[in-house]
């Protein structure tokens, strides 16, 4: 009966930290979690990690390549607070202290099947010149106590950043019973394409859509 009829839906996601663009700076490593609503809950896998440091190769003068692997599962009663990967980039600086390099965040991807993200990342930036240069002396750069702040909209208004880098990465998404419980996300597609909007007139049910351009109907 528990199969025929399910309580719960299964987000699998699997993929992997492929690397990052930083042309300022190499010797970095990056740290990673996910950030999910109440109802969500992991079964298997990890919900946080770190890569190794990686330096910037021959071949590819600004490209860091980490290719570190994500494998995690969650479950949840309806897609409220559908989880997010937050990422951040550490290195050293000119006086070897590990500073931060960049937050950035972005969505699990929705639909079913292969997709890539490119995330930029951002900075916390002091207020004041004084406490620019003080920091940058110190070493004591900038940085949220606790990076799931990034994927929060509160008091983010108040932070003054600035942009720099990216970070890539690749995901395999795998739903279960989602259909059953009433969510439709609709045909698998490739990577970073928008799905089209219904034509003719407005069915009754709700299109949710996230900030990658993936939706879902309930």
């Amino acid at each position: 009966m528990a199969a025929i009829n399910p309580s719960v839906f299964l987000l699998t996601v699997n993929g992997q930290i492929e690397g990052a663009n930083f042309p300022e700076y190499d010797n970095l490593y990056c740290k990673y979690c996910f950030v999910y609503g109440h109802d969500w809950a992991p079964t298997s896998g990890l919900e946080e990690g770190i890569t190794q440091i990686t330096c910037k190769g021959s071949q590819s003068s600004h490209k860091l390549i980490w290719n570190f692997p994500l494998e995690t599962t969650f479950k949840s009663t309806n897609p409220t607070g559908w989880p997010q990967l937050v990422v951040s980039v550490y290195g050293p600086d000119v006086f070897g202290n590990d500073v931060v390099r960049g937050y950035g965040a972005t969505h699990i991807p929705f639909t079913p099947g292969q997709h890539t993200r490119t995330i930029p990342m951002f900075v916390p930036e002091p207020t004041w010149r004084l406490q620019k240069f003080t920091s940058w002396l110190m070493g004591r750069r900038p940085e949220y106590t606790d990076p799931k702040v990034v994927a929060q909209g509160e008091g983010r208004e108040v932070t003054r950043v600035r942009s720099q880098g990216f970070v890539t990465v690749s995901f395999h998404i795998i739903t279960k019973d989602m259909r059953k419980l009433g969510y439709d996300t609709g045909p698998s597609n490739t990577a970073n394409t928008r799905l089209p909007h219904p034509a003719g007139p407005q069915r009754s049910s709700r299109t949710a859509r996230s900030n990658t351009g993936d939706c879902f109907t309930v």
